[in-house]
C-alpha cells in the first residue's frame, strides 16, 4: 500500500505526532510519499530523521491508495484541489482548529492507520461545484469542495448579481456578494451568512446572498442538476469570485455559471464518525452555557 502525506505548514507542537504517524505507518509496511509542501514545511520544522519518497508530477501521484491531510479544513481544500479528478481518497488529519472535513484527532493516529490498513472505513463521495466562464481562471482548477463565491471589492458599494436557473430568471440580488454552497459548504461561508445545514448526500446547492439590501431575501436550495447563471452589475468594474480559498478578480463582461462537478472528493470515514456528531460537537449543540 502507498500513502500520500500532505501539508502546507507544521506548527512545533505536532512534530512529535508526526513522527508517531510515521512510525504507524511503517509498522504496517506502508510506503509513505510526500507532497513538496509537506516536504518543505519538515526541512523548515529541522527533522531529518524521517524517511519518505518526494511526489514529483501527477504520475507519481497516481500510484498513491491514499492521501492523508495533515492540517485544517483549509489543508483538506487543498488536497482535494491536488488530487482532483483521480478521485484518491483522503482521510483528514487536524492539526487545526474546526475540523468539519479533517476528523481525525492528533490522539487517534495509531486507530486511524490501524483501520486504514485493515480496510475498517468507509468511502464518503462528496460532490463538488465546478465553475465554467468565457475565460480561463484559476489555472484551471475550475473546481471546488465547499463553494463559489461572487463578492464586491474592498470597502465598494454593493453589487447586483443576476442569477438564473437553467436560464430561467431567479432573481437581482442587491448584496455584498453571492455564495453557491454544495452540501459540505453548507457549514462554511453560507452557514455564517444565514445559510441552512444540508447533509452531505443531499443533491443539491444553497444560494446565500451575502449583507442582502433587501431583508426578506432569503437563501434558496436548488437541485445540484441545475446550471447556475450570473450577470454583474455595480459602480466599479473589478469584483472578487472565489473557489474555496482561492480568488480572483475579474471584470463583469465575463461570462459565468456554475454546475456540479462529472467528479467527486473521496473522504475517507473510520468507524464510529457520522455527520451528526460532528455537528452536535462543533456548533456546541446542546450545549447549556449556564451550566
Amino acid at each position: 500500500m502507498k500513502i500520500a502525506l500532505h501539508g502546507l505548514a507544521l506548527k512545533a507542537e505536532y512534530i512529535a505526532d508526526i513522527e508517531i504517524l510515521f512510525r504507524e505507518l511503517k509498522k504496517h509496511q506502508i510506503e509513505i510519499l510526500v507532497t513538496e509542501p509537506l516536504d518543505r514545511a519538515l526541512k523548515m520544522s529541522g527533522n531529518r530523521t524521517l524517511s519518505y519518497w518526494l511526489i514529483e508530477n501527477q504520475e507519481e501521484l497516481k500510484a498513491v491508495d491514499f492521501l492523508i491531510s495533515i492540517g485544517g479544513d483549509g489543508t483538506l481544500l487543498d488536497a482535494v484541489c491536488l488530487v482532483g479528478s483521480l478521485e484518491i481518497p483522503i482521510l483528514g488529519l487536524n492539526t487545526g482548529r474546526m475540523g468539519f472535513l479533517a476528523t481525525v484527532a492528533t490522539d487517534r493516529i495509531s486507530e486511524a492507520i490501524e483501520h486504514l490498513a485493515n480496510g475498517n472505513f468507509q468511502i464518503e463521495s462528496r460532490s463538488l461545484i465546478s465553475l465554467h466562464s468565457s475565460r480561463k481562471l484559476f489555472n484551471g482548477l475550475n473546481f471546488a469542495l465547499n463553494e463559489f463565491t461572487i463578492h464586491k471589492r474592498d470597502t465598494s458599494s454593493m453589487i447586483t448579481v443576476h442569477t438564473y436557473i437553467d436560464g430561467k430568471y431567479l432573481n437581482s440580488y442587491w448584496a455584498d456578494g453571492l455564495i453557491v454552497s454544495t452540501p459540505t459548504g453548507s457549514t462554511g461561508y453560507s452557514l455564517s451568512c444565514g445559510g441552512p445545514l444540508i447533509t452531505p448526500g443531499a443533491k443539491s446547492f444553497v444560494i446565500t446572498p451575502v449583507s442582502p439590501h433587501n431583508l426578506n431575501v432569503r437563501p434558496i436550495i436548488v437541485s445540484d442538476e441545475s446550471e447556475i447563471s450570473f450577470e454583474i452589475e455595480g459602480r466599479t468594474e473589478k469584483f472578487l469570485i472565489s473557489l474555496d480559498s482561492r480568488s480572483t478578480s475579474i471584470s463583469s463582461e465575463i461570462k459565468l455559471s456554475v454546475k456540479k462537478e462529472l467528479f467527486s472528493a473521496k473522504l475517507v470515514k473510520l468507524p464510529h464518525y457520522h455527520f451528526f456528531d460532528t455537528l452536535r460537537q462543533k456548533l456546541n449543540w446542546g450545549f447549556d452555557m449556564r451550566n
